[in-house]
């Protein structure tokens, strides 16, 4: 039974999917096409001008909680189930592509299959044979069976088995700021997620990726799994779709029936693409058939090959791949193996180029993720790098992709270990590779200081290019380079206070283990420990840093940091006596912003909010008028929080709001739940009960999500506040509104506390309907245009069952078709429900 549901469901997302766009024929079922009225897409173009006018005013109405004119969209609308609205797309991160997808129907067919038999699925087979596509492509085809969306987890470019969990938070967009483990947070956050999770590129980190998947399987019922991997996860219950060759066109075949295999249907798309007027006619179909064969189906191989005709013709590009495989095979026919046929390729490919597009190339592979055109020049020490990486660019040698308005580029993996293997038999691996370190060092300690008055700026550089600082990072700690690491570490304190809290802790503490503390170090260490409530290890690595420091600058900073750890381990003597003789050592702009955030921080947890008042308004004026958004954004979380607790409402809540921006702008994670919360308690006492329900269900959301604990002093804050509100609301309305707030998205709770949002949109309890809790499940979806097959995956009961819900709803409301409850959704924005049903 839970198998033909997962079925169903996974069929009802296939719909879907082909409703929402063009159907490509070589990658889609024909059975599809029977799902939809007439085999073809509908939707609101099917309805005459007045009936989308009034189909849009009801979902207007109930999006923004308005009552529309039901009588006239009850008597003018009249709308088949098979023409309703689609349903909103699910979240997720799955990649647009970039050229169009070939062939693989069986493929997608058994995988599809497979998905619902198991839970963990993976798709084996050699490099170049098009694993990551069809996984993309399979899970966007199936995306809409999985509410919370289907996510792409990159392994490409992690070297260290022990950030595979990361690379998943990472995806799915979760924050490593907190003191736990990212594993656990991992499992806590999948526990009650319906998703599918695309594990792409695990065949360096088998064992790392085994172990991850087998724990999120066993804690989150609702996850499924997919793998791309030269080679299975031998993790349980894992079933291995092997992934081979393209077809292979069989010789003398009708031209039109020709065109219809997979091999050569990629190399003609790819040609066309390519040269911009190729086409597969009876002259050519001899070559283009032999080159296919010859090239095994590999799509990797045969894209290659298909970009050369620009300059060379079919055949022309077979006899020189004859002759490279002839060499290979003592002149004879006999069939290479395929990695061979892909290697040899690749080769042929790599001889065509000029010499200095070869050595661009074979350098490339030193960069460990993405990379620019700047980084370029610098590393691979090419002067006219612009010019040799288009032409490679063009070649389909290396992938260009845009991140934010700046171009950016990486290597397909097997490409880069063909490139690896080149670089070492030119013997320049070892002076590119220090190139490589030198440049990144340089480039992140100079940046240092500039940083902290360009963060958004530096911020975006270093999402950017993290995945080659950690290489670097790594190269230090291999190479026994201790010190250079934990410089190079430290020089990243923005990312991790902001990004990635525990990745640096490890970093750090690796180093610092390794003989790599110094006074930075240890400062960098203990302030990071701050960041995560950890008071005893904040305080032992500010002893060290206060004891090796020699600069004012960094002693006053570190004495400041300590006043802080001690009174959170509520030693105050301690905090005012270290507080003193951070002042006293140095009063330049850094010790002193610092100092005036101690003095901040301490009042706030001793409740002596003169002293908060004072030290955040003069930390706001300096932080502003140097630039500096961090300090900036604490300092007005301080000052508002004082005025909040003193009852000054009117005053806090324009400094939460231009905090929460700010914490927007550098996504400051646990910054924006510290001021979602802020905002509900200014709320609750503002006497704006659901407003404040919905922001503390968003904020514990955004906390859990950067896997934060509550800060002491919100901890009182907080309770009132919901205390407050669920007096005013009611138990239960307050607990429906709390848990609607909770499922907002980031930024749809960031507006709503912005007041960008046009109101607070209404809870289930806050409704009155003689609708059961199933039927308004039910209602709901038909509002948002689903069929029953779709409704029945959606909620995991049968057809069957749907209906006799429709049937039930159209009878308790007087109703005789779909859009009249579609209508009525719209003006009585969500049904309440009774119990028991």
């Amino acid at each position: 039974m839970a198998a033909q549901r997962l079925e169903e469901r996974l069929e009802a997302a296939a719909d879907a999917t082909a409703q929402d766009r063009a159907i490509d024929p070589h990658v889609t079922d024909s059975r599809r096409a029977r799902h939809l009225p007439y085999g073809r897409c509908a939707d609101e173009a099917d309805l005459d001008a007045l009936h989308r006018r009034l189909l849009g005013h009801a979902r207007h109405g109930r999006q923004r909680g308005r009552t529309a004119n039901i009588p006239e969209i009850r008597d003018s609308v009249v709308v088949s189930r098979s023409i309703m609205a689609r349903p909103p797309r699910p979240s997720g991160n799955l990649p647009a592509e970039a050229t169009s997808f070939v062939g693989r129907r069986h493929e997608l067919a058994d995988v599809r299959r497979k998905l619902t038999e198991a839970r963990l699925v993976s798709l084996v087979g050699p490099g170049g044979v098009g694993k990551t596509r069809l996984a993309i492509r399979m899970a966007a085809d199936l995306g809409r069976g999985f509410p919370d969306g289907a996510w792409l987890v990159e392994l490409a470019e992690v070297r260290d088995p022990a950030r595979v969990g990361d690379a998943v938070l990472t995806t799915l967009d979760l924050r490593d700021q907190a003191a736990t483990e990212p594993l656990a947070r991992l499992l806590s956050y999948l526990r009650d997620k319906k998703l599918l999770l695309v594990v792409d590129n695990c065949e360096h980190l088998v064992e790392a990726a085994a172990r991850l998947v087998t724990e999120v399987l066993k804690a989150a019922p609702g996850v499924r799994v997919m793998v791309t991997s030269r080679e299975p996860l031998s993790a349980p219950g894992e079933h291995v779709v092997p992934v081979p060759p393209l077809e292979l066109p069989v010789p003398h075949t009708a031209l039109a029936r020709l065109r219809q295999n997979e091999a050569v249907a990629l190399f003609v798309e790819r040609a066309a693409a390519g040269s911009g007027a190729f086409e597969l006619t009876a002259a050519n179909q001899a070559a283009v058939v032999d080159l296919c064969r010859r090239l095994d189906g590999l799509p990797l191989a045969i894209e290659l090959a298909a970009v050369r005709t620009r300059v060379l013709t079919a055949g022309q590009i077979l006899d020189r791949l004859t002759d490279r495989f002839g060499l290979l095979v003592g002149g004879g026919r006999a069939a290479l193996p395929r990695h061979q046929t892909l290697r040899t390729t690749i080769d042929w490919s790599h001889d065509l180029l000029a010499a200095g597009e070869q050595r661009l190339l074979r350098r490339l592979c030193v960069f460990a993720g993405r990379f620019t055109l700047e980084d370029i020049e610098y590393v691979c020490d090419s002067a006219d790098a612009l010019d040799l990486l288009s032409s490679l660019v063009d070649k389909s040698l290396v992938t260009k992709e845009d991140a934010g308005d700046l171009a950016c580029y990486r290597l397909h993996e097997t490409m880069r270990e063909y490139a690896v293997l080149k670089l070492r038999a030119a013997g320049e691996q070892e002076a590119v590779e220090r190139r490589f370190a030198d440049y990144y060092r340089t480039r992140c300690q100079r940046s240092t200081a500039e940083a902290r008055f360009q963060l958004v700026e530096w911020l975006d550089w270093m999402n950017l290019e993290i995945d080659n600082v950690r290489s670097v990072l790594r190269r230090s700690l291999d190479q026994e380079d201790f010190s250079g690491g934990t410089a190079l570490a430290v020089s990243l304190g923005w990312y991790w206070m902001t990004r990635a809290t525990n990745e640096g802790i490890r970093w750090l503490d690796e180093l610092i283990a390794s003989g790599g503390g110094d006074a930075q170090g240890h400062f960098m260490r203990g302030f990071l420990a701050v960041l995560q409530s950890d008071p005893v290890t904040a305080g032992t690595a500010l002893e060290k840093a206060v004891a090796a420091a020699r600069e004012p600058s960094l002693l006053s900073q570190s004495l400041a940091l300590a006043s802080m750890a001690a009174n959170m381990a509520g030693d105050r003597a301690s905090a005012k006596r270290l507080l003193g003789e951070a002042r006293a050592a140095c009063d330049d702009l850094p010790a002193t912003l610092m100092s005036l955030q101690a003095q901040s921080l301490n009042g706030l947890f001793d409740g002596d909010l003169d002293s908060v008042r004072s030290a955040s308004s003069q930390g706001v004026r300096i932080s502003r008028e140097i630039g500096d958004l961090y300090s900036l954004d604490m300092m007005l979380f301080n000052h508002g929080s004082a005025m909040l607790m003193a009852g000054d409402l009117g005053e806090s809540k324009p400094l939460f709001t231009e905090a929460l921006r700010i914490a927007q702008r550098i996504d400051d994670r646990v910054a924006q739940y510290c001021l979602l919360d802020a905002l509900g308690c200014h709320a609750a006492g503002s006497g704006e009960a659901r407003l404040a329900a919905r922001l503390l269900g968003a904020a514990e959301t955004v906390r859990t999500g950067a896997g934060a604990d509550i800060l002491p002093f919100l901890l009182p804050l907080v309770t009132r506040a919901e205390q407050s509100a669920a007096a005013e609301l009611g138990p239960s309305r307050f607990e429906s509104e709390f848990e609607s707030g909770k499922h907002l998205s980031r930024a749809a709770a960031i507006r709503l506390a912005l007041g960008e949002s046009p109101q607070v949109p209404a809870s289930a309890s806050a409704d009155v309907a003689p609708l059961g809790k199933r039927e308004a499940e039910v209602a709901r979806l038909v509002a948002d245009g689903l069929s029953n097959k779709q409704i029945g995956a959606r909620l995991f009961i049968s057809e069957h069952t749907v209906d006799s819900h429709v049937r039930h709803i159209l009878n308790k409301l007087g109703f005789k078709s779909r859009t009249q409850i579609a209508a009525w959704m719209a003006s009585s924005e969500r049904p309440k429900t009774t119990p028991g049903s």
